[in-house]
């Protein structure tokens, strides 16, 4: 029966503390103080004839020059330690490194021949950064690695290949003979190399297996002596590896292999693989030769993917400014997003923006719905993903994503608000491409009894959907600057927005009081020229007729300045007077309110029809100059008609009162509607209706005072329907309005 790997148990693998080492060569570990043997191979005494004697001082032994070599390392400030060490009639190439548990010392082979010495390799080195220096791209750079390793070791295929952000590696160059089939521009999924084995070759830049088949040789004692813990053997040169790789190198076909890591600040960027099909061995020397030729080969990367960033980065920056330039020019930055459509898109290389918000949502390319990008801005919201989420397959993280996929499979997405789910987002389109893979990534690799690597590198070709270009570091860090811009442009435009409130607060303020004071003033003049052309009329017993309609012109002409004054009064004072909200019987109030009217209504047909009138709260004295007003009006502009209908009714909901008044007047158009509730508004002539166009602004501004609602419908010559609501609870205490 075959059973699924467990991939998580090769993530877990001990692969820094193998308890053993590969057999071409032998190991020691010297505490740094004493130069006394702490631990040793077991093939120790067979590879170099020396005894394995834990606790020896190698002073006493034949590695007595060795003792005095390493004492002054020691006291230096020196990473590395390489010397070749006669013994006897051997003669060995000897390594060391400092550790935790102690000096870790290896005895390999010297060199073969002088041709593997560094005095013949350097000037090898030399040429091969020369030529480096004139590689246009990274690839070129790739292409000149592969051959120049592959001069240095004779190995039978040497690929160079990076890491995408899953992990996953893709071979960029190669250089072979026939002995091993090509890999060129294959992948090889992330499973390949677990999390922690991608660590160590971060720390230790170079790994060599001469023989895959290889028997290890444990350390004896197993544990250290210096803390009871198997050996961490991370910088040996000589650590075993897992024998689930040995296994994964046999099914490749290759018997040797050996690595050398890629690092770009600081972290794995790639690596250079080679490989043999039979087991062969390298000494220290051209080891370091290609560590040293890795190291620059990761400069030379680094510095292109550093400019190429660089230059990236300039080029959206651009875009950046123009964009934030445009948007400065206009009075909400949404208005000039759409202007600029294409900056806004070349922001990030997107195929289609969008911003959402509560009270916009507009888009501009390639995007899903109106609908779509509303629950897109919900989900985003839900998941609380930061200031930046950006993918390159939505449909992964958000399945219902699935059904627009064409136009937006990738996401980068910016968040503009801290309390609600605000966003400005850029799409790319999907691209379907396929992938050819050394073997199927996803093909379970199985056993009866033990964890396996796969066997098959065959090509396997994937045919990817739902997955759009990946978004790149640079662009990303586009965005995140662009959001700190857009929200410096809110906050900015929302102080002036303040500062312009608080000058518009004073300057009504001012005008209140200017207003009060002038109709104030005002009253006691125009009450003194009516007194006085009526005195003037009664002291004139035979004045003519003319003289009297000259009298009678000027009492009616104070007495409508009057009123104006008062109602001028009456609206200033409502900036200056706090409510004093109550409940109020809102049936009582209309009646008395009817009786006020009745002297203008005697001499005509009058139809009245009042419903069902539930109580109101509010300022009693200004709730019930709003319904004279509006009972005043629809008496007023029902004139002419036979007979004139007015209409009062109310209605009750959970927390706030409606009150309608409707009538069957001359009404007007609605798309003059909007001035009506100004200050000195008026849609008919005043010789044809009196009034001061005060009346509606007052209603407006006391209903406003209330935190309620009032609104007009009217048709011309049907008549005209006044609405307003007022909330159940009024705030006890209010400032100035």
């Amino acid at each position: 029966m075959e059973t699924d790997v467990d991939l998580d148990a090769c993530a877990r693998e001990p692969i820094r503390i193998p308890g053993g080492i590969q057999p071409h060569g032998a190991l020691m570990v010297v505490d740094p103080d004493r130069l006394d043997m702490l631990q040793a191979s077991e093939n120790l005494q067979d590879f170099t004839g020396l005894a394995n004697t834990p606790g020896a001082r190698l002073a006493d032994t034949a590695l007595a020059p060795l003792a005095a070599d390493l004492a002054a390392w020691t006291g230096g400030d020196e990473p590395s330690f390489l010397r070749t060490l006669q013994i006897g009639d051997l003669t060995f190439q000897v390594t060391a490194h400092r550790a935790r548990q102690g000096l870790i010392v290896e005895f390999e082979d010297p060199p073969a021949s002088e041709d593997e010495t560094l005095e013949v390799l350097y000037p090898r080195l030399r040429r091969f950064v020369d030529r480096l220096e004139s590689a246009g791209d990274v690839k070129t750079v790739a292409e000149l690695t592969v051959r120049q390793m592959r001069a240095l070791t004779g190995f039978n295929r040497v690929m160079l290949y990076s890491f995408d952000a899953e992990g996953a590696g893709t071979v960029l160059a190669e250089d072979r003979d026939e002995a091993l089939p090509s890999y060129l521009d294959l992948r090889f999924p992330a499973s390949d190399i677990p999390p922690q084995a991608r660590e160590l070759y971060r720390l230790n830049r170079l790994r060599l297996i001469p023989n895959a088949s290889y028997v290890p040789s444990p350390m004896v004692p197993p544990m250290s002596p210096v803390d009871g813990q198997p050996l961490d053997m991370s910088f040996a040169a000589l650590r075993s590896v897992s024998p689930i790789h040995l296994e994964y190198m046999r099914n490749m076909g290759t018997l040797s292999s050996m690595s050398v890591s890629i690092l770009v600040d600081g972290a794995l960027w790639g690596l250079i693989s080679l490989h043999h099909a039979q087991p062969k061995r390298l000494n220290a020397q051209v080891r370091t030769a290609c560590d040293f030729l890795g190291q620059i080969v990761s400069l030379q990367i680094g510095a292109r993917e550093r400019a190429a960033r660089g230059a990236r980065r300039i080029a959206l920056k651009q875009k950046e400014s123009e964009l934030l330039a445009s948007l400065s020019q206009e009075a909400a930055f949404q208005e000039g997003l759409v202007a600029n459509g294409e900056t806004w898109l070349g922001l990030v290389d997107a195929d289609g923006a969008a911003l959402v918000s509560e009270e916009h949502l507009i888009t501009f390319g390639s995007t899903p719905s109106h609908p779509e990008l509303t629950e897109l801005a919900l989900w985003l919201g839900r998941r609380e993903v930061g200031e930046v989420f950006a993918t390159d397959s939505l449909a992964e993280h958000w399945p219902q994503s699935e059904a627009f996929a064409a136009d937006a499979s990738g996401l980068l997405a910016i968040s503009i608000s801290q309390i609600h789910p605000s966003y400005i987002m850029w799409f790319r389109q999907e691209v379907v491409r396929t992938v050819n893979w050394a073997g199927a990534p996803t093909k379970p690799m199985t056993n009866q009894e033990r964890l396996t690597p796969r066997q098959s590198f065959a090509l396997w070709k994937e045919r990817v959907r739902q997955r759009s270009l990946p978004w790149t570091d640079v662009e990303i860090d586009s965005a995140r600057d662009f959001r700190n811009a857009v929200v410096n442009f809110v906050l900015r435009r929302a102080e002036e927005r303040a500062a312009l409130t608080e000058q518009l607060r004073r300057t009504n303020q001012e005008l209140e009081s200017f207003s009060y004071s002038i109709s104030h003033d005002l009253r006691a003049p125009f009450r003194h020229v009516v007194g006085y052309s009526e005195l003037l009329r009664d002291r004139l017993e035979d004045i003519d007729d003319k003289s009297k309609h000259y009298l009678d012109s000027i009492s009616e002409a104070a007495l409508s300045a009057g009123r104006l004054v008062d109602d001028l009064l009456n609206f200033s004072q409502l900036g200056r007077t706090s409510l004093s909200p109550a409940r109020i019987d809102m049936k009582k109030l209309v009646a008395e309110v009817r009786r006020s009217t009745e002297q203008d209504t005697l001499e005509r047909q009058m139809e009245w029809k009042v419903g069902d009138l539930p109580p109101a709260y509010g300022d009693p004295a200004m709730i019930r100059q709003v319904m004279f007003n509006l009972l005043d009006n629809a008496v007023k502009y029902t004139k002419g008609r036979t007979p004139a209908l007015i209409e009062v009714e109310g209605r009750e909901d959970a927390d706030r009162t409606t009150y309608t008044i409707r009538d069957n007047g001359v009404g007007f158009d609605m798309k003059y509607a909007g001035k009506l509730f100004g200050v000195f508004q008026r849609l008919h002539r005043a010789e044809d209706f009196e009034g001061t166009g005060i009346g509606l602004a007052l209603v407006k501004r006391i209903v406003d005072r209330h935190n309620g609602v009032v609104s007009l419908d009217s048709e011309l010559n049907k008549g005209t329907v006044v609405t307003f609501s007022l909330p159940k609870s009024v705030p006890q205490s209010q400032g100035h309005g």
